[in-house]
Parts: C-alpha cells; structure tokens; sequence
C-alpha cells in the first residue's frame, strides 16, 4: 500500500497498488503545481480530508480540477472535470507522486511528456529519454 501526505498531514491519499509510471510534464499546469503524477482509476485511490480544487482559466472546457491543501498548499490529486467525466466516464485520477517516499518509488519508471507542445488530441512526445527512480 502506498500512503501519502500534504506537507501538514491535513489530505492523505493512499493507493493499493504501485504507479506502472510517473509522468513529469513540462506544461504550465504541472509545473506551476508541482506535480509529478502517476495514473489510477478512481475506485483505486482513498483520499481523506477536505481540499480546495483549481482548474484552468485559459482552457474554454478544461479536463482536470487540481486538488490542493487548504492549508499548507500542496498539490494531492487532480480528477476529471465533469464535462470531461461526461465525455470519457470517470476513468482516471492523478497522484502527486512529489508526496511519496522516494524508497516507495524505488524502480518505477520516469517519463517526461512534452505538455506545452500536445495539442491535446494523441499521444505525447517526450522531452528527452526516461529513467528509472531510485
């Protein structure tokens, strides 16, 4: 089992099982929240505590809502929009893998998708080749 914390405890989120990868993305969204995030399907993932969600100004119908801590700020989680939710069913959450242990992590594959330049349609291309943790 995986559990993580915001920096003051207040969200925890746990998961059963290990992430497949991680992805770092380079687009102004997770690196303007500090996200690293691993993919699960909702019913795989607990999270415990009250969190403030932000999604995108810039984007007319934006598929993610970032989760975050009401109190010290850290990004927890991100979940579908309900607009995106409508169009592909509720099928995926990300974890802020930033709030693992690193030992946790040790041997999970670290992808870097270029998200400044996806068009949001196909698959992503990478910044350059990825690595293992740990």
């Amino acid at each position: 089992m995986m559990k993580l914390t915001c920096l003051c405890g207040q969200i925890r989120v746990a998961t059963e099982k290990r992430p497949d990868y991680i992805h770092e993305c380079n687009c102004t969204l997770c690196t303007k929240s500090g996200a690293r995030w691993a993919y699960y399907h909702p019913s795989e993932v607990s999270v415990e505590g009250a969190t403030n969600t932000y999604s995108r100004q810039d984007k007319d119908d934006p598929a993610a809502a970032i989760h975050f801590c009401p109190t010290c700020g850290a990004t927890t989680h991100f979940t579908l929009t309900e607009s995106a939710a409508a169009k592909f069913g509720n099928s995926l959450l990300g974890i802020n893998m930033w709030l693992a242990d690193a030992h946790d992590l040790a041997g999970i594959e670290l992808r870097f998708p270029d998200g400044r330049a996806w068009s949001g349609a196909g698959d992503f291309s990478y910044v350059r080749e990825a690595r293992i943790l740990g």
